[in-house]
């Protein structure tokens, strides 16, 4: 496992939370591109993780549930936020073109909540402690 790899997947994962957090203040509001970037995150996070733990190519799927059981396989826990990961699968692709899925302003705040909640979420923010405490070695 490369370390800075999963720095990368990382910093990516926190850049599109932070883009959906931004584009909240356009209006109109992008509302699907918002929830967009609330699913690109949490992938980024979840693969991220999988490599941290040995994966070196997680699969190269937007199924947020399935990323979600193969982090499982590592920490039980994950079980814990499979249903926010169902969630927010949809918007992978969905979310991307025009009449595939009709979203609205309470979608996109809960969509920024889950992403939140999931980035927060306990085994991942261990893995970015562990990432920390290395770069200040």
């Amino acid at each position: 496992m490369e370390l800075e790899y999963v720095i990368e997947w990382f910093r990516f994962a926190d850049s599109d939370l932070s883009s959906a957090e931004y584009l909240q203040g356009m209006f109109p509001k992008p509302i699907e591109i918002i929830c967009y970037h609330c699913q690109q995150s949490v992938e980024k996070f979840l693969k991220g993780y999988l490599i941290f733990n040995g994966i070196d190519e997680p699969s190269k799927t937007h199924n947020l549930v399935e990323l979600c059981e193969n982090a499982a396989k590592f920490d039980n826990s994950f079980q814990e936020i499979a249903q926010i990961c169902g969630i927010l699968t949809r918007y992978g692709v969905l979310s991307r073109y025009p009449r595939e899925l009709e979203l609205s302003e309470s979608d996109m705040k809960n969509a920024i909540n889950c992403a939140r909640q999931i980035r927060d979420f306990i085994p991942l923010r261990e893995v970015r402690l562990k990432i920390s405490t290395r770069d200040s070695d």
